[in-house]
């Protein structure tokens, strides 16, 4: 598998150092988080409420509430672990604006989430090259149920475009990814817009990120 320092190693498959107090660390997220939030803080509305989808250690989201608060944070995420880590992190950080992380499978055709009304704005980092695409498909039906008008839903990570890898390191990345669970892999751009016209979202914008990564902006259409 590439290494860390190409910055192809996901929370999920990252080693990853635990506190005392059950915060996880992840050194992916440690490069990551500065980068994306400048996006973030451009792409997202000044106020509202975001959903994250996977939030892996929690510490993206007290980086993102942190920087953002008049915006309200919901992680999930449906490891046990994880949301152990991120309630731990949320306690740590002392921030009012992110909740409690909750148990979210993306396939379910609920995500326990509904009575809370919609959300400004759906967020995931690198989750769909980790799951099988039922996740992606699930991810989407999701967005397109619990957004407002005029919402988005923002993806980070590797895709390809039109069947190919913008890098070596990518392609050899998801070659990894399959060996080690079929259903996983580097996801194609063209492929999500079609899943995404279908739940009601359209690509927006796509953003080249540091490492070969790239950050989607899916939107539900005018307000």
């Amino acid at each position: 598998m590439p290494t860390e320092k190409e910055g192809r190693a996901p929370v999920a498959l990252e080693q990853r150092d635990v506190s005392a107090d059950q915060r996880m660390f992840s050194p992916s997220v440690a490069r990551n988080s500065a980068p994306i939030l400048a996006v973030l803080k451009r792409v997202l509305p000044t106020h509202g409420t975001v959903l994250e989808i996977g939030c892996g250690t929690g510490e993206h989201a007290v980086c993102f509430a942190g920087a953002m608060p008049n915006l309200t944070w919901q992680p999930s995420d449906p490891d046990a672990d994880a949301r152990a880590s991120t309630s731990s992190w949320i306690k740590f950080a002392g921030l009012k604006n992110v909740l409690a992380p909750r148990d979210i499978d993306v396939c379910s055709g609920q995500w326990g989430v509904e009575q809370t009304g919609h959300f400004d704005a759906i967020v995931s980092i690198n989750m769909i090259h980790i799951a099988p695409w039922a996740a992606s498909l699930g991810l989407f039906a999701g967005a397109g149920r619990l957004l407002r008008a005029g919402g988005l839903l923002v993806l980070y990570g590797p895709f390809m475009r039109d069947g190919a890898h913008n890098a070596p390191s990518n392609a050899a990345f998801d070659v990894a990814l399959k060996e080690r669970n079929p259903s996983w892999g580097v996801r194609d751009i063209a492929d999500l817009e079609h899943v995404g016209e279908a739940a009601g979202l359209n690509l927006r914008e796509t953003i080249e990120m540091p490492t070969n990564n790239m950050l989607l902006v899916f939107s539900t259409g005018s307000a």
